[in-house]
């Protein structure tokens, strides 16, 4: 809600600056140059998470996620000691990073929000300290495939998309390895 305010104050300022400084025209052209480019964006992106999201199906279908999630696990029960017992949401957890490692947010978003429901009401309805790991690990996104990103690069001419790879596999490895020591230290502050 916040940033439907945000950006409606930038509009609005947008336009007023433009009415008094006599660009109107200007900030037309820009709107809708804008707004074109917006779809062709989208567009060209649809095809991308259609990949990968049918990739994800295939690996469900097939058992692959299962046998994914079998080789998560002992790593997810170490990380996440209240979920250990829950097959379902680790399973769960395991499908959320699958996604993420191949890069597909999209996919991966309602598979978190399915385990952090399950993770919420195995803690009573508050967010535990394995849920909030979970969310920190969800936020991070360790990613092997940067699929989606790639896919915005592609659409703007870049030449080789995947050339970000080694620059994606530190920055993430990084922002993982920092979420999950804040909260395990947050969580010895705050019981």
């Amino acid at each position: 809600m916040a940033m439907a305010w945000i950006f409606t104050a930038m509009i609005v300022i947008s336009v007023l600056f433009g009415f008094f400084n006599g660009t109107m025209d200007a900030v037309s052209a820009a709107a809708l140059s804008g707004a074109n480019d917006a779809v062709t964006l989208c567009i060209s992106l649809l095809g991308v998470i259609c990949l990968w999201s049918g990739v994800l199906e295939i690996m469900d279908r097939s058992g692959l996620s299962r046998h994914l999630a079998a080789l998560f696990r002992p790593f997810l029960r170490r990380i996440f000691p209240d979920a250990a017992g829950d097959d379902a949401t680790l399973s769960a957890i395991s499908a959320n990073i699958s996604a993420n490692l191949l890069g597909i947010g999209n996919a991966a978003t309602p598979l978190g929000i399915q385990a952090a429901k399950r993770m919420a009401r195995m803690s009573g309805g508050t967010a535990s300290d394995s849920l909030c790991r979970f969310i920190v690990l969800n936020t991070a996104s360790l990613q092997l495939i940067p699929a989606t990103l790639a896919g915005v690069r592609a659409a703007c001419g870049a030449a080789q998309p995947f050339d970000i790879l080694p620059a994606v596999w530190f920055s993430s490895v990084l922002s993982v390895a920092a979420g999950l020591l804040a909260a395990r230290i947050l969580q010895l502050f705050w019981k």
